[in-house]
């Protein structure tokens, strides 16, 4: 099986500034993978070259087998149907009940989606990140980590191969925060490849999982899963 992810030399800039300059990485799947580096270094730029949210200045962009770095506005739709996105914010819609979260992202996202084959999926999604009894609850009703994993429920309803996060424990206390590092750990054993932005270095080190470093633009590391030790990019932060 081929890799999820590739970047062939990926350079973005804006204006005079490179924030990815000559990168070169390949995701493969089951995979999760860490990308760390002080503020600016570029994490956010390349989450969102592979989302498709900005294309690259140059250099080529390929997430399961679709070309992203020159990707029709008519297939960008279809690109994200493979990419299950977690923010740091959460993003639940308020008047929403968390099943209608789901739902909701499921439908916007496969118009052949009918509402029981939505509703079902989205109870199943629910039920994989420990809130199967949650459904009818609103996001005001949930706390900061059941609202992520509403979050991250949302983000696999589709069964994507990719799972992308960008800092996904920032509003969590660390109690929390290592029970959705056991989530997404969970969601790379059943295929799909994760790629989780952050700063938490107690994680990373203790995860001993593969680790991209970058650090102005540059990716100046590559660590294999089980070898992680002192993260490089800490003198720079």
């Amino acid at each position: 099986m081929g890799s999820i992810v590739e970047f062939s030399g990926v350079t973005r800039a804006y204006g005079a500034r490179l924030a990815l300059d000559d990168v070169c990485l390949a995701l493969e799947p089951g995979e999760l993978t860490f990308l760390v580096g002080p503020s600016g270094a570029g994490k956010s730029t390349l989450l969102k070259l592979i989302n498709r949210e900005l294309r690259p200045t140059k250099g080529e962009v390929w997430v399961d087998g679709m070309a992203v770095h020159n990707l029709k506005a008519s297939r960008v739709a279809a690109l994200r149907r493979r990419v299950g996105v977690v923010f740091q914010n959460y993003k639940l819609l308020p008047r929403l009940t968390t099943l209608e979260n789901v739902a909701l992202a499921l439908q916007v996202g496969d118009l052949r989606v009918s509402d029981e084959e939505a509703r079902d999926r989205s109870l199943d999604a629910l039920e994989a990140v420990g809130l199967g009894d949650r459904g009818d609850a609103f996001p005001d009703q949930l706390s900061g980590g059941q609202q992520q994993r509403v979050a991250v429920a949302r983000a696999v309803v589709a069964q994507p191969p990719l799972l992308i996060a960008d800092e996904p424990t920032g509003n969590l206390d660390m109690d929390t925060a290592w029970e959705m590092m056991d989530l997404f750990a969970d969601i790379a054993a059943w295929g799909t490849s994760v790629l989780i932005a952050t700063h938490n270095v107690e994680i990373v080190t203790r995860l001993q999982r593969r680790v991209l470093t970058l650090v102005q633009g540059r990716l100046v590391r590559d660590q294999p899963a089980g070898r992680t030790g002192r993260m490089a990019w800490l003198a720079s932060s």
